[in-house]
């Protein structure tokens, strides 16, 4: 149902502002606050940025026209670019000056305006962009953290109307919570990053680009299983927001296997030395074993279960062990095997995209595998390493996967 009253809309900003402040991730931070601004003010379409130095990178685009368009299920493609701060686009005069753009008409803006709108997209996907109205994502102290862009506000019939009046004033307000929230994962991100960073100076194969594409693949995969489950908005949505950050976490024990081991790249290993290499997934489970707040479970659930076989079998790690008895730098004790639906459903994602991205990029003991075969060696483990609806989730999104593959190369060979 959509409000309308003033008091209404108001109330649903409010509401809205207090469950953005629980959203740990960036990213489903950025994606959740553009669609519930979206939502506010009627807004067709949208866009966010993020500043990275002297540059606005898009994140997210949102457009219920084009999405209509696609098969139940389906997702717009996965865009990525980047422009620089400066007068010539809408959103960098507005990064650049951190203020709002409200623009009718974006075919009639006036010669006077330093700004012009870029009508490729439109031209490529038959889509009328019309109203726009811009804002800068900005910190109290000045610094803009990001531009947020609304497109083609609509009446209560579903004619494209501008943004008036009061959609600059909900806007506006909106936007300062949105940004507190946002500062607030930012710190969650960079405790993750410097995280990811020290297990990068462990293993040079632990690169921070091979974690970010299997966390950007894990939510691909997942958005696609709990649709085709009918999962529950708001079940999903505190999932995902777990999941992008637990993702990353897959291999972080491995800051507790000794370097002669992590970085030993020929001969390969021998029988104990894979055996203690394994024990990486109890040494990161073992690094959120005692929280009980729903990321760290998930967390643990990952780094411990994430190299575990669907089929019951002992060919998956690291099985029931025990946490408590488990000691550091020794083998992996043997366990009984975890398998199917005892594996945690985050694990099973997690195991699906942490594979396809190790066989498609180079590694030190090993060339990178095409794409193609890549796929195939996935397919052909459904059933019995991997959970067949995982994978079949997975071949659903195979053209996101690939355009994250192209957003997040390998920094270094």
């Amino acid at each position: 149902m959509v409000k309308n009253t003033k008091e209404e809309k108001l109330q649903t900003i409010i509401e809205t502002e207090r469950m953005l402040g629980k959203i740990q991730d960036v990213d489903i931070l950025l994606e959740r606050i553009l669609s519930e601004a979206r939502a506010i003010v009627r807004a067709d379409a949208g866009s966010i940025y993020v500043v990275q130095k002297e540059c606005l990178k898009i994140r997210y685009a949102q457009n219920d026209t084009l999405l209509k368009q696609l098969k139940p299920g389906e997702k717009l493609p996965y865009i990525f670019f980047s422009m620089p701060i400066d007068e010539k686009s809408i959103a960098g005069y507005v990064a650049g000056s951190g203020r709002p753009v409200n623009i009718a008409d974006v075919y009639d803006i006036p010669a006077d305006k330093p700004f012009s709108f870029n009508q490729a997209s439109d031209t490529a996907t038959g889509y009328r962009t019309k109203s726009i109205y811009t804002i800068p994502l900005k910190m109290a102290t000045g610094k803009v953290l990001g531009v947020m862009q609304l497109i083609n506000a609509c009446n209560e019939h579903g004619d494209v109307i501008a943004f008036d009046e009061d959609d600059e004033l909900y806007l506006d307000h909106f936007a300062v919570s949105a940004t507190l929230a946002l500062e607030h994962a930012y710190l969650t991100s960079d405790m993750v990053k410097r995280m990811m960073t020290m297990a990068e100076f462990r293993d040079p194969k632990e690169t921070y680009p091979h974690v970010e594409r299997v966390s950007e693949f894990s939510l691909e995969i997942y958005d696609r299983w709990a649709f085709d489950h009918a999962v529950p908005e708001a079940q999903k949505q505190k999932f995902r927001d777990n999941l992008k950050i637990a993702a990353k976490f897959h291999d972080v024990g491995k800051v507790g296997i000794s370097d002669m081991i992590l970085q030993k790249t020929y001969p390969r290993f021998t029988y104990e030395e894979r055996s203690i290499m394994q024990t990486h997934t109890v040494i990161g489970a073992k690094l959120f074993a005692d929280s009980d707040t729903e990321l760290d479970r998930m967390c643990f659930d990952v780094a411990l279960h994430h190299h575990e076989f669907w089929a019951d079998s002992n060919s998956g790690y690291p099985g029931q062990i025990n946490l408590d008895t488990f000691v550091p730098g020794m083998p992996l004790p043997s366990a009984a095997p975890v398998s199917g639906s005892q594996i945690p459903l985050a694990a099973r994602i997690v195991a699906v995209a942490d594979v396809f991205d190790a066989l498609s990029h180079r590694r030190s003991y090993k060339d990178a595998w095409s794409v193609d075969d890549a796929f195939a060696e996935i397919q052909k483990g459904s059933g019995t390493h991997f959970d067949p609806e995982v994978v079949d989730a997975f071949m659903l999104v195979k053209d996101r996967i690939l355009a994250i593959l192209e957003a997040y190369p390998d920094t270094h060979a």
